[in-house]
């Protein structure tokens, strides 16, 4: 009776997770112009649209170029205040690490608008530059909390032995610390590149003409619903899906090593 009710609210529960999904990506199938019952399909004319259509490949593209470049640098800005802080001690560590984790809990707005400022007085102007940026902010703590969680005993000992083989400090991190941390950086790497390619708030308020994918999905949003706008956002959908299905297949794969 136990394991019935446990499957009972396993599929309650996903349901109520992927059911918004599911009808997502259904009426993005529709042969009608507004995705709305009945359903009227299948259809791909749609999904031939989107993908004709230049403004949202352009977009695309956008969001790809940041969401890597934004996620990479985030990465080794993460990784090296990781291993400095995990092993050296330094003056005011503690409060060092607060301070790197600090941008987990502030909203999106509130560093949006910061930066906005910030880049107005500096002479940056709204641009996917200033938006990488934005966004390696946003992601800089969070592959710092990965990587510096991930550094034990293990690492820190052949850190220890390669030293005294006479490793020099970036011999040490390129060919023992890497590679030892390589599941978490991937962890890290394809999390932040899932962050930045769904993030809207800060690709607002920091674009201007070259806009990222959720930006120009909310243009078209604006002219009201039809199921082209299920279409991009099941192709966001299945990025997304497809970015944590290679990160679970690494993690998974380097654990059986």
């Amino acid at each position: 009776m136990g394991r019935v009710l446990g499957w009972i609210y396993m599929a309650v529960l996903y349901g109520f997770i992927f059911l918004p999904v599911g009808v997502l990506v259904l009426y993005s199938f529709q042969e009608g112009r507004l995705p709305v019952p009945p359903f009227n399909g299948p259809s791909f004319k749609w999904y031939a649209q989107v993908l004709g259509d230049r403004d949202l490949m352009a977009a695309l593209g956008n969001s790809f170029i940041v969401a890597l470049l934004s996620s990479a640098v985030a990465l080794v800005l993460g990784f090296l205040a990781a291993h400095a802080l995990a092993r050296y001690r330094l003056p005011g560590s503690v409060l060092m690490r607060g301070l790197l984790i600090a941008p987990m809990t502030v909203s999106y707005l509130i560093i949006a608008l910061g930066l906005l400022t910030v880049f107005n007085q500096i002479g940056i102007r709204p641009s996917l530059l200033a938006t990488g940026i934005g966004h390696v902010v946003i992601n800089l703590p969070l592959c710092f909390a990965i990587l510096y969680a991930a550094m034990g005993d293990q690492q820190k000992n052949a850190e220890r032995a390669a030293r005294d083989l006479g490793a020099s400090e970036l011999r040490i991190l390129w060919l023992v610390s890497a590679p030892m941390l390589m599941a978490p950086m991937l962890a890290a790497f394809f999390l932040s590149v899932t962050f930045s390619w769904d993030e809207f708030i800060i690709a607002f308020l920091l674009t201007r003409f070259d806009v990222t994918l959720p930006v120009e999905i909310w243009s078209m949003l604006r002219s009201g619903l039809s199921p082209k706008t299920n279409a991009i956002g099941s192709l966001v959908f299945l990025v997304s899906v497809s970015l944590l299905i290679v990160l679970e297949l690494a993690i998974f794969r380097k654990a059986r090593r």
